[in-house]
């Protein structure tokens, strides 16, 4: 495959991905532009993000520690450093792992438990501004994935309210996969009814990152505001 062609695969995979998604924000009555596309980039290598950019794409999502820091060094060098990159951790959290996180990253999607975001406000650099992290819920309860129970949910926000280098900005799941529409509705629904309670609690929650590639339309008829999307944009990982 040619760079022309390579470069208009992901752009076009990008603005047919926002298209889709605003007919869903129209469909559903959302107010327009509602729904960010977060593009994941995990296993992409540096170039594909640089076309992702260049398409349009400003917000990214890494879930391996080592590989994102090497991308953001690599992306953030003259001449040909990126412009208005907002990067998010979106994977499980290892604690020797939190100070590279708090340094490195805009947004962590995956704090599942009061250790974690104690480390990450502890070791968030005081020259930046407030880490935004989202609480993961484990919505299905599968031991093959982190996140806590809805219940615990709301302990963890609160004590996360309380950490000064922390900003709560909502809630994030990763349910288990399906591909009936109306289940993926009612999978989601759960924490849509608890980030909806939790906003008239913390007005600084505006984010509920539900919706991937197999099931974004679900998630955004159920309210989702960030969906998560890498193969979609990128094509199959390497």
């Amino acid at each position: 495959m040619t760079g022309s062609s390579h470069n208009s695969r992901i752009a076009d995979n990008y603005q047919h991905l926002l298209a889709r998604i605003r007919e869903q924000e129209t469909r559903h009555q959302r107010t327009p532009d509602s729904v960010l596309l977060l593009a994941v980039s995990k296993t992409q290598g540096a170039d594909k993000v640089r076309e992702a950019h260049a398409a349009g794409a400003r917000h990214f999502g890494e879930n391996y520690v080592q590989e994102a820091l090497d991308k953001i060094t690599v992306l953030a060098q003259p001449p040909q450093a990126l412009d208005n990159i907002t990067w998010h951790f979106i994977g499980p959290i290892q604690s020797n792992k939190t100070r590279d996180i708090a340094g490195a990253f805009d947004w962590v999607h995956s704090v599942d438990r009061q250790k974690i975001a104690q480390r990450l406000n502890d070791q968030r650099p005081d020259h930046l501004p407030a880490l935004n992290v989202c609480v993961q819920v484990n919505l299905s309860n599968e031991d093959s994935k982190s996140g806590v129970t809805l219940n615990e949910a709301v302990t963890l926000c609160t004590s996360i309210i309380n950490l000064p280098r922390l900003r709560l900005r909502g809630l994030m799941a990763i349910p288990a996969p399906g591909t009936d529409y109306q289940q993926q509705r009612a999978a989601f629904h759960p924490l849509a009814e608890l980030f909806e309670s939790l906003q008239q609690q913390y007005p600084s929650m505006d984010t509920l990152s539900i919706g991937m590639s197999d099931d974004f339309e679900a998630a955004i008829a159920e309210g989702s505001t960030m969906i998560r999307i890498g193969t979609a944009i990128f094509g199959a990982r390497a």
